[in-house]
């Protein structure tokens, strides 16, 4: 899986390169790359839970990937491997590291949600944005796709 791939090589570059807390601006004001690690979930929810979460992870995006395999839900394929990889990605992190390599940060989503919530938007990599991502695509695909409901047959 080359979402799989691309999160690891960006968290190893990532750890290769920057010290715990460091980042660098990357594009202008609304990215930065640099190195957080995180023992739970977003914002650090569910800290210290990183086995069972990395559990979970490997669970769902195994069940997903093996399911695709198999030929089932091939009209969302797309989204269901971008759901996969970041799963597996995370997972991995969980159970090489004991927490989760974070190397983007977004000052510009943080001063939204600042704004909006009195919080920093969090810290996040690229398997975060294949998760969010294939949600999103699969929540849209809902919406747009006609109803499969029948619809009764009207009388003779």
């Amino acid at each position: 899986m080359l979402g799989v791939v691309l999160d690891q090589l960006l968290k190893v570059w990532a750890v290769s390169t920057f010290q715990e807390g460091e980042f660098r601006a990357f594009v202008g004001g609304f990215l930065s790359l640099g190195l957080i690690y995180n023992k739970g979930a977003a914002w650090g929810m569910l800290g210290g839970l990183t086995v069972v979460l990395a559990v979970v992870r490997i669970c769902v995006g195994l069940w997903i990937t093996f399911s695709l395999l198999r030929g089932k839900y091939g009209d969302i394929y797309f989204p269901l491997s971008l759901i996969a990889a970041g799963a597996l990605g995370n997972a991995l992190d969980g159970f090489r590291l004991g927490k989760v390599v974070d190397p983007l940060m977004s000052h510009t989503l943080s001063n939204i949600t600042q704004f909006l919530y009195g919080q920093d938007f969090p810290i996040f990599n690229l398997a975060d944005v294949f998760v969010v991502s294939g949600v999103i695509l699969v929540v849209l695909r809902s919406f747009l796709q006609p109803s499969k409901a029948k619809h009764p047959s009207p009388l003779p």
